[in-house]
This record gives C-alpha cells, structure tokens and sequence, in this order.
C-alpha cells in the first residue's frame, strides 16, 4: 500500500475525473423512490406534509403498541432484572486486583461443587467477564450483549443484527457454563473463524484460568484429544461432526478424540440458522472401499448429450428430478446396446439420470468449480469451495465425466449423520445469528429452542429501498451497473451481493467497460485468498465490493475502513519484499485489492521510523542468516508478530527487543511497528468512516430474491451496523432462478410492463410488487420446509438406531473388561434364545416341536466346541428329558441339568460368575416376549440350560487357550467392534436405498414414512440379530483354533 498523505476533503465529494459529469439516467429513476418523492412533497405541499406528519406519527404509534404486545418484548424485558443485577456489582468486581479477578473461577467452582447452580452465580459470573473482557480486549459488553448472552445460557437463539458483537456475548455463557467442568464447544461456520475467536476471545477465559482448545483441519488426533479435553474448545462444525463419526469408526480406546463417555454437554453455534437449517439437510458422510463402476460414468455422460430435453426426457427444476420419455428410453438403450437400463445385471438407468442430472442441475461455476483436475463443491450459502465434501449417490462422478475428469469411483459410506442429529445430541444447545425470526416455528418444532430478537445498542436508522423488478436479466444487470456508477459518483461505498461465481464475474466485467474499480469476492482462489483484505476495505469510500453470499463471513464491513487489517496490510507492503524473494502466485496468494480511487493512508514520522528500522534489520537477518523464506512463510512471520502485539505490552516488546538485541529480534520489532501504524490507521479510519456517514454510508444491492427471506436478510444487514446510516435496495429479474424453478406465475408482471411502456428494461415498483415477491418467496420457504421436515422424521428413525449402535460401540470400547465379557454373554444368551424361539412353542406339546433342527442349529454356532458333547443326543432323547423336567414341582436353577444332557463345564464357579448366570435367569423369567402357555416354564429352563452350556463352553476354551488377560480382552473388543461395523456400514446402505425405494409406495395410497418406520426397523432387529449370530461365531471359532489375531475374520 502506498504512504501519502490523505486526499482533500472537498476533492472527496467530486466524483473521478473519468467520470461523466452529467446526472446518470439512474439518478432519475431514484428521485421516484419512497425517500426522494417524501422531499419533493414536503417543499411542494403544506397540506402533504401535515398528511404524511400524521402518518409518521401514527407508524411510530402502531409500532409501539406491536411492541406492546409482542412476547419477545416481555421476554427482553425480564431479562433486564439480570442487567440491573451485572451492573449493581460492576463496581465492586472493577475494584479486584487481577490475581483476585482469576480467584473468581476457583471460588465459582467451590459454590458449584457445594450445591450452588448456575443460575445463582450467573450474574456475578457475567459481570466477572465483562471486566475481564474490558482487561484484556478493551471492550465492555453492552446491556444489550448480557441479555444476548443470557438467552445463550438459557438455551435459546439471540438473534442480533450484524455488527452488534456476537463474539463477545458467548464469552459470557461460554465461560459461566465451562465451570461445571464438562466442557463448552463454540461451533462456528469455518476454520479462519474459530481460530479467529479462539485467539481473540480465548485471551478472556485464559485471564480467567480457563483452558482454551482448538480444532482445525489437518490436526493430529493427539492436538484434537488434548483441545477436546478443554473448559471451552473452539471448532466449526464439519471438524466437529467428523470427530464424532471418525471416533464411532476408532477400533480401540485409544483413537478416541472427544470427552467419551459424554462427548457433548453444551454448544453455542454461530450462525445457527446456516448450520442447522440451510446445512442441515447435507448428511457428513465418511465412505470405505470403492465400487468399480467409474467407467460408466463417462460412457452414461456422452448418452446424455445425446439426449435432447422436453423431447427425450422432462425436467423438474424444482426437485432437480428428471424423467426419460418412452423415446428417450428407446434412444440410451440403443446407444448402450443394451435391452432393458434397469438389468438387474447390466444396470445403466442410474448412471444414465446421473448424467442428465450433472447437465441440467450443476452448473460450473454455480453449483461447483473445476481446479488441478478436480470438481469442487461451492458452498452456495457462504460462496465458499468445499474442498473435502462430494455428492453422493454417483451425482459428483456424473459432474466428472461432464467435465472429462478423472473419474473417482463410488464409495461406501460407512458413517453418515446430518447436523440436526448431530446437535440433537447436546443436552444443552444454544446459537447466534443475526437472522432466525422467520423460522421460528421450525427452531421450536425442530430443536425446542425459542429464537429472541435481542435489541441494537443504537436504533437502526438503515433505509431499505423498495424492491425494483425487471422482465429480463439484461435490464436488471444494466440497472444494477447504472446504480452502481451513481453510487460510486457520491463516493459511497457499495456492496453488491450476487448469487453464483458466474453472476459475480459477470457484473465485474460490466463495471470494466466502464473503467470503475472494483473488488470481487467469491469461490475463485485469487480472491478467496484476499477474503478478510477486501472486507476491511469495503466500507471505505469508493469501495466497491461485488460479492457471492455473504453468510459467514465472520468480518464485519467497517465505515471507514477496518484499521487493525489497513495496519497488516501496511506492514506486509512494507516488509515482504525484504523478508522474501519470491513472488506472490496470484491463483493461490490472491489478487491485489483495487485501490485506484482509495484515500491514501498518511502514516507518521514515527510510524515510518519504526518500519525503515524493521524492514533493515528484514534484509539483514536474511541476507547474513541465510533465511530464503517463502512468501507465505514471510506472511506468516508478520501474522505470528502482530498477534504478539495483541498479547503484549509496549513495555514488554520493547524489552523483548533490548533482550534479544544481538539476536535480530525480528518479531517485536514488526508488532512495535504494527501497533504504531495501528494508530495511524484507526486515526484515518475515524475520519474517513464520519465522512462516509455524512454520505449516506454503506449502500447494499441484492441482485436477485434468495429462496428465504432470511438469506436475503443477512445481505441487508450489512448495511447499518451500530446505529451506521446505510442502504439497501435489492433488483430482480422475472428470468431469475427461482422464478423459473418453482414455476411461478410471472406473466401478470410481464403484462403490467408492457401496458406501461414498451421498453422492457424499465423497473417496477411498488407495494404490490412487493407484496407478490414476498408471497412467493414465502410458497418456496414452505416448500423447503416440507423438504427439510420430512428429511428430519426419515432421519430421526436412523437417528435412534444410530445412537444403539454408537452407544453400545462406545460402552465397549471405554468399559472395563467386566462390560466387555457382560455383553458377549448377553450375545451368547440372545442367540441362543433365537434359537429356541424360532423352534418351540409354548402352546404346544414338545413332540411338536422342531428338535432336531433347534440341535443342530445350536450346535452349529461353534463347530466342533458344542458339536462334540451333543453328538450322541437324539430328538427321542431331548423329548424326554423334556417332559421329566416339565413334571417337576421344583428345580434348583443353580445347579440343574436336563437328565440326558451333558453336564455344562465347571466354568461358573466364583460368586461373580454365578451371580451373572442367577441374572440372566431373573431376566428370562421377566422377559414377556415369550408366549404364555403351559410349556413355558419348560421353554425358560432350556434357555438357561443352553445358555449356560454355551457361555461355560466358550470360558473353557478361553481358558484352555493359555492365553493371559489382557490379549483375551483384546481380541473380544476386536471381534465385537469390527462385527458391529460391518453389519452396521450395511445397514446403511440398505436404509438408503429404502428412503428411495419407499416413496414409490405412495402411489399405492401407502405413507412412504410409514413404510420406512417399519420395514427400517425390520431391518434394523435383522442386523443386530445377524451381527450378535457372528460375534458369537468368531469368538467361539477364534479361541478354538487358536488363529493369530490378524487372521480374525474378513468383513
């Protein structure tokens, strides 16, 4: 960045030379707006202006008696006695010395320990971190942000607009929930955000002896163990639901990464509707070995460029569903030389829908992006490429082809889990975002969490400019450049959101033609790169920002521009080229910023002082060191000083620098530096963000309506962020997406147009305008909602057959070798009473039963172990000794054995192993899934017997193995756990291929989730049954044959 001194005030308020200086035709178009005409009427009219006085006053009146009635203003309004309470002790807890501020934790956890709750130390807790908080970062919480972080606390959803500092506010349920000592998870939307809080915010917890834990991609499993087993740990929440599926895949106790056996306690999520609502319907798979049909896929996509729409196949824009006709059938089938695309033996219907899907559905530079030879998802909530995540079901592979990459084959998911399962799991859980009113009722049904509107520190003087439709995309993007350029004559800064990549570029090169500088911001690595340098700038004046989805970005748009990043950005201009000599790529380093028009920023003498002085000793320590660094690594000395600038004094720098002065202490030298540019920056920014008010500040365009009002919320409040005056103004074309995807009925305004003028590319506006828009983003926020409650209850039947499986997984791997051995004896147990059910009935007279079959089935569990001591047992003989133990008055279930039968081995002596067998009896006799009926008794006592018999056989052979304790319960975990995966990775995917299957059953006036209940859990019972038939199987042929351990079994 260029050192000079400021522009002149008054050149400020012209606009560049390079510009035409007469009124743009836009400028016009405006002065018909709410605003504009309101003037026009009060210098033409008294009668207008005592009218609309009257109607003023009667908005305000009407506002305050909704307010009135509203129970969010009852709620707020209770949460003030909290306020009074935080403020009354201020006082006193300012008087602590530091030392006795960080006492506070100790004797907090004290009271818990002595029968205190929470809500009994919260108030004094927040007030604890609101002067922490104003000790280490500078900030006070407001008012406003302790009701937010009461609503936090109390399990809720604070809604506050942009800018109103929800950072902050989780500190405070953060750090009052963290003393129970069973951790606190802060859930964020990406990697740059929770490292970003964990270091910026973590400074409060840490003054307070709390330990601050991160989570990021690429950590080791020991770094996540130890960050887990923080008070309070920092992740996003991919990282987050990957731990947990990754440690329901661990094979020992050992891998295990989260706080087992209670992994989850309470989270505070971050722009929760983006992760809970918009993310929530995208399962977290993790996928096992490949299938081999990868050579399909391109062979499936050059069938579809065969295929012609409306003729050889329909489409569902809505669904993004495709159907072949009769003729396009005829046509792939020929082109494949096959009979029939659904052959159960040459299947090529799903490949072929596949491929249509990627044609139609996924657009490049849309829905995902093509870098080094790979198809990456674009994230169309946060516009951001997600390098990790792919489609499922062959839809990426079918992009591949389209693409003629190279084909990754299919996979086998082995662990799935949506969000909202995920978070379901929270005992407690609470979120922030600036936008959740709107979907309330699905928060309350969904998650039973109330969403409060919590209320600005400053009033909101925002303007929102009537929504402006066009008939063509032509006119609108003609409308938006023309905009734009009289915005920019003003010297506003502007921030216009666009909905793809595609859209982006697209504006960008119509602001080209005419030569106005720019920024652009989406999913391409040149400027994702630059992501946090091009927010800092884009509320300076003549900024102009043309961005994708604005949803998590995480970096507010500062009047004026954002100091602490104009200061790094100063230093990094200033010293890379001394700290390297290599040049920055531009694909992975990022564009430069366009600054052609920006104020220049005047640094002081001392400032420019301190960096000749840096950038001097940069060139020595590399020249006489020999430390060629990179370009990154050089960017990532100047980060690691600065934020030693943050964690230090100027009396500990400047120390730091006399210690280290033989030494080239190169890194306090950059944050003394940093911190003196820093006050020139926030000096510039000051000034610079009045002027932009005075403007009119910053003025938001919406380019097109989102399929939620609350996405298109989120790019309004931008603009107005702490009371800042702004504008927003959304323009949208009746060619628009969304119009066409859900079908709506656009001629009416295609008609109004032309009765007004034939020039297509003319505006409408109005209340009725809005009014129809409003409706039919509101029928597409239905639709969706339908959509996500129907994957919700599919879900929720997974859901509980998730939580068995990965309970009763855990239980074995973070038990003792007791819960361990206590389970294969309930496995053994199981499978001998599916034994005896599936053979005997209580109703009937043994001579009726299938004997001979229930022998050999038993038998056949274990091979030659059963199969040896049963050998000379006839049905005659089972049969008898049946009826001798049904006439018997009374048994000693201790030490009884069916006369004829071989006596179980001596393997049930010792109190413990008795007792477990006298339990086993106690739940058979309680167990009611058995018939009642005159041989049940009878029936009782055989499964006892024969349980008995299978687990002393199974002990014997253990103990005849030789081998020692520790190896035996290995092997058991081994078997027990690597069973339960594989019937369990199956099971997924015939629950998958269900969810599909069923909805074909609706046109049989049958209820597709009915169907999916029933048979899931059919399925379900099936998969437990087969897998505890198998653990018992492996175990039993394990210890018998004495195999080594990795020769197990093959799953």
């Amino acid at each position: 960045m260029a050192l000079s001194p400021p522009l002149p005030t008054t050149k400020h308020l012209l606009p560049p030379p390079f510009l035409p200086t007469k009124t743009p035709f836009f400028s016009t178009k405006l002065s018909h707006s709410s605003s504009s005409s309101f003037r026009f009427r009060l210098r033409s009219s008294p009668k207008l202006l005592v009218a609309s006085s009257l109607k003023e006053n009667l908005g305000h009146l009407k506002k305050n008696l909704s307010d009135f009635t509203n129970l969010n203003y009852w709620v707020v309004r209770d949460y003030h006695r909290l306020v009074d309470s935080v403020n009354s002790l201020e006082p006193i807890i300012r008087r602590l010395t530091d030392d006795q501020l960080t006492a506070k934790t100790l004797e907090f956890r004290l009271r818990l320990s002595q029968g205190e709750t929470l809500s009994d130390i919260q108030a004094e807790a927040f007030a604890v971190v609101r002067e922490a908080a104003w000790r280490k970062l500078g900030m006070r919480h407001f008012d406003v942000q302790i009701i937010g972080g009461a609503v936090l606390h109390d399990g809720s959803i604070a809604e506050m607009k942009t800018g109103e500092g929800k950072t902050l506010v989780s500190t405070l349920a953060a750090y009052l929930n963290a003393l129970t000592g069973d951790g606190v998870h802060v859930v964020t939307v990406n990697d740059y955000l929770a490292q970003r809080d964990a270091e910026w915010m973590g400074r409060v917890h840490r003054f307070l002896g709390l330990s601050v834990g991160l989570i990021q991609r690429g950590m080791t499993a020991e770094e996540r163990r130890s960050s887990y087993i923080c008070d309070i740990t920092y992740t996003n929440n991919s990282e987050l639901g990957f731990d947990y599926l990754r440690d329901n895949l661990s094979g020992s106790r050992g891998q295990l990464v989260m706080r087992w056996p209670k992994p989850f306690n309470f989270a505070i999520v971050d722009e929760v509707d983006s992760v809970l609502i918009d993310e929530g319907r995208n399962p977290l798979l993790i996928s096992g070995e490949a299938s081999k049909d990868a050579a399909r896929y391109p062979v499936a996509a050059k069938v579809a460029e065969l295929l012609v729409q409306g003729l050889h196949y329909t489409v569902e824009l809505k669904d993004n569903s495709v159907e072949l006709t009769e003729d396009g059938v005829a046509l792939a089938e020929m082109a494949l030389e096959t009979n029939d695309l659904w052959d159960e033996n040459d299947p090529w219907a799903r490949f072929v829908m596949n491929a249509l899907k990627a044609k139609e559905f996924y657009r490049r530079d849309v829905q995902y992006m093509v870098r080094n030879g790979k198809a990456l998802i674009i994230n169309e909530l946060t516009g951001r490429v997600e390098e990790k995540r792919r489609w499922s079901e062959g839809i990426h592979q079918a992009v591949e082809a389209k693409e003629g990459l190279k084909i990754q084959a299919d996979s086998v998911v082995v662990a799935q889990i949506t969000y909202q399962s995920l978070f379901k799991l929270y005992p407690k859980l609470s979120g922030m975002t600036g936008t959740a009113k709107t979907e309330e009722k699905e928060f309350l049904k969904m998650f039973q969490m109330p969403v409060i509107e919590v209320p600005t520190n400053l009033p909101n003087i925002r303007k929102d400019l009537p929504i402006q439709a066009f008939a063509t995309a032509r006119g609108k993007w003609e409308n938006v450049r023309e905009e734009v350029e009289f915005m920019f004559g003003q010297g506003r800064p502007i921030l216009v959101g666009t909905t793809s990549v595609e859209n982006s570029e697209y504006l960008s090169d119509l602001l080209k033609e005419r030569n106005i500088p720019h920024n652009v911001l989406n999913a391409r690595p040149k400027y994702a790169a630059r992501e946090a340098e091009i927010v800092a700038q884009a509320g300076r004046k003549y900024a102009i920002t043309i961005s994708t989805n604005m949803a998590g970005r995480g970096t507010d748009i500062i009047l004026g521009g954002n100091p602490k990043m104009l200061a790094k950005e100063i230093m990094e201009d200033s010293l890379l080229p001394f700290l390297t000599q290599e040049a920055p790529n531009v694909e992975t380093d990022g564009e430069p910023i366009s600054q052609k028009v920006l104020s220049k920023i005047k640094v002081g003498p001392s400032s420019l002082a301190l960096l000749a002085k840096t950038a001097l000793m940069a060139k020595y320590v590399c020249k006489s060191k020999g430390k060629g660094w990179t370009y990154k690594e050089a960017k990532s000395v100047i980060s690691e000083s600065i934020q030693m600038s943050q964690l230090n004094s100027v009396e500990d720098l400047e120390k730091l620098v006399a210690e280290e002065s033989e030494m080239y202490p190169i890194s306090p030298t950059i944050a003394l530096a940093y911190l003196s540019v820093l006050k020139d920056c926030e000096a510039h920014s000051s000034a610079e963000g009045s002027e932009v008010k005075r403007l009119g500040g910053l003025h938001v365009i919406g380019t097109s309506l989102h399929e939620s009002r609350r996405i298109d919320n989120q790019l309004r409040g931008r603009a107005g962020r702490q009371g800042d005056p702004g504008s927003t103004r959304f323009m949208v074309s009746l060619q628009d997406e969304m119009f066409q995807k859900f079908n709506f009925d656009t001629e009416w305004a295609v008609n109004l147009i032309s009765k007004i003028t034939n020039n297509e590319d003319i505006p409408i506006e109005g209340d009725a305008i809005v009014k129809q828009l409003l409706a039919l983003q509101i029928n597409a926020e239905k639709y969706f909602f339908g959509i996500r409650k129907s994957l919700v209850e599919f879900d929720e039947v997974l859901e509980v057959q998730r939580k068995h499986v990965y309970d009763l997984r855990q239980l074995i791997l973070t038990g003792d070798s007791e819960s361990c051995s206590q389970h294969i004896f309930q496995y053994m147990q199981a499978v001998v009473d599916e034994i005896v059910f599936g053979n005997v009935d209580p109703l009937k007279h043994p001579s009726n039963w299938s004997l001979s079959k229930l022998l050999n089935e038993f038998t056949g569990v274990s091979g030659k172990t059963l199969a040896e001591p049963f050998a000379g047992i006839t049905k005659e003989a089972m049969l008898l000794s049946l009826q001798q133990i049904h006439e018997l008055n009374a048994i000693d279930v201790g030490s009884f054995s069916f006369p004829n039968f071989p006596v179980p081995p001596t393997s049930f002596r010792g109190i413990r192993k008795k007792s477990s067998s006298l339990r086993r009896w106690l739940s058979i006799c309680a167990d009611e899934s058995v018939k009642n009926g005159r041989y049940r008794g009878t029936i009782n006592l055989l499964r006892k017997y024969l349980g008995d018999f299978l687990i002393a056989s199974y002990l014997e052979v253990v103990q005849e193995s030789g081998y020692d304790d520790a190896y035996i319960q290995e092997i058991e975990r081994a078997v027990f756990v690597k069973t339960l995966d594989c019937f369990w990775r199956d099971h997924l995917i015939n629950m998958n291929r269900l969810s599909s299957a069923v909805n074909v059953r609706s046109f049989g006036h049958r209820n597709p989730l009915e169907e999916y209940k029933i048979d899931g859990c059919r399925f379900f019972i099936s998969m437990l049954s087969t897998t505890r038939r198998l653990t018992v199987e492996s175990l039993l042929r394990y210890w018998s044959s004495a195999m080594e351990s990795e020769e197990l079994f093959v799953l």
